[in-house]
């Protein structure tokens, strides 16, 4: 369910901010028919008007598409496939999207207005999208919840049979915590990158294009520990995925 009363205040909400490209979604390579729009028709800024229509002409065409592979993917699972796109409304933040759950388990995908207002096109926003709501479908944060737990129980037993005392298995604990949350992290973006790939195609959107939100970022390369994979690695995944999808291999 798309929160419509959170984004019609979003024009007024995006106002002052100014980017350098127009939000038109310029035709997808072998996707849907499309009017051509030539470079010197596209405005030198993005406004906020076009900002806020984007976003919602986006959340339009993906939320069906989402839910219909959530419910394909996650069939007699029990969870949840009602989605929820919302805006965080905050003034002053940095660009920043995520996924989570509402109490009653529904998927919660939340972007900010700076995001909203930095995104140079549809398909960018719809690339985002669709990496974010394949966090839920791909079980990510339960997965995420067992390998920090797991991470807690070893590094405090080990800590607790050398001997440590109440604060120092504590302190071992949280580490271990910390260590079990990230074991994972890069895969599961690299996860997430391939299914949002998916979505976003199947939702008639260029995720090659969208993908290129990442080369406005700064990559956090491949640390160890580090909860994003590099750029390189993220936009091989997409393109790799497209190729895929292209040729009637990937669906």
């Amino acid at each position: 369910m798309f929160r419509w009363l959170m984004a019609a205040g979003l024009a007024m909400g995006v106002a002052g901010c100014d980017v350098p490209q127009s939000g038109a979604t310029l035709p997808r390579a072998d996707g849907p028919s499309a009017p051509v729009v030539q470079a010197s028709d596209l405005p030198t800024q993005l406004t906020p008007q076009m900002a806020a229509r984007n976003f919602i002409t986006v959340a339009q065409r993906m939320e069906p598409q989402i839910e219909a592979e959530c419910e394909e993917r996650t069939a007699g699972q029990g969870r949840s496939c009602d989605y929820q796109i919302v805006v965080d409304d905050r003034p002053d933040q940095a660009p920043n999207a995520f996924q989570t759950l509402n109490d009653e388990g529904d998927p919660i995908v939340a972007f900010n207005l700076a995001l909203i207002a930095t995104a140079q096109n549809m398909d960018e926003l719809a690339f985002v999208m669709g990496h974010e709501a394949a966090h839920h479908i791909a079980a990510h944060i339960p997965r995420t919840e067992n390998t920090a737990l797991t991470g807690a129980l070893i590094l405090g037993t080990l800590v607790a049979a050398a001997g440590g005392d109440e604060t120092s298995i504590r302190t071992a604990q949280e580490y271990g915590a910390s260590v079990g949350a990230r074991a994972y992290s890069q895969d599961f973006e690299l996860e997430a990158d391939r299914l949002g790939t998916i979505l976003t195609w199947n939702a008639g959107f260029d995720p090659e294009r969208g993908a290129l939100f990442f080369e406005r970022l700064g990559d956090p390369g491949d640390t160890f520990l580090g909860t994003h994979p590099g750029n390189a690695r993220r936009l091989s995944v997409v393109r790799e995925t497209v190729a895929r999808l292209r040729s009637g291999a990937e669906s």
